[in-house]
């Protein structure tokens, strides 16, 4: 394990991103590439986990689409995402927040964390 450890800190590059933890709400912007063209597009949303750990570590964000709930997973080290930026704090008991998925309208709200 320590070999593999080892080569994750030495070969792959890391992107300087922020601190951000589940019931944050983000915004990330990558990279889109069609045909020949890049384009920027953001993903706002509300962190809904973090997983692993390195250079496997992933983060799952939850948006509403109109009435339609939309998932995506990023991993940490994608080189398409250009930065996150942290919108705005949560103040959530748990790691991942799987039950809010089942919340719709003012239920579906989380408190804002002041630091």
């Amino acid at each position: 394990m320590d070999l593999v450890k080892f080569v994750q800190d030495e070969f792959v590059t890391k992107n300087e991103l922020p601190q951000f933890t589940p019931g944050d709400t983000i915004t990330v912007y990558y990279e889109i590439k069609e045909g020949n063209k890049t384009r920027t597009q953001f993903f706002k949303g509300v962190v809904i986990q973090k997983r692993g750990s390195g250079a496997s570590e992933t983060f799952t964000i939850r948006k509403m689409s109109g009435t339609v709930g939309v998932e995506r997973i990023f991993p940490i080290n994608l080189p398409t995402i250009q930065k996150i930026e942290v919108n705005k704090k949560g103040k959530v008991r748990r790691a991942r927040i799987f039950y809010f998925r089942g919340l719709t309208g003012k239920k579906a709200r989380i408190k804002e964390r002041r630091d």
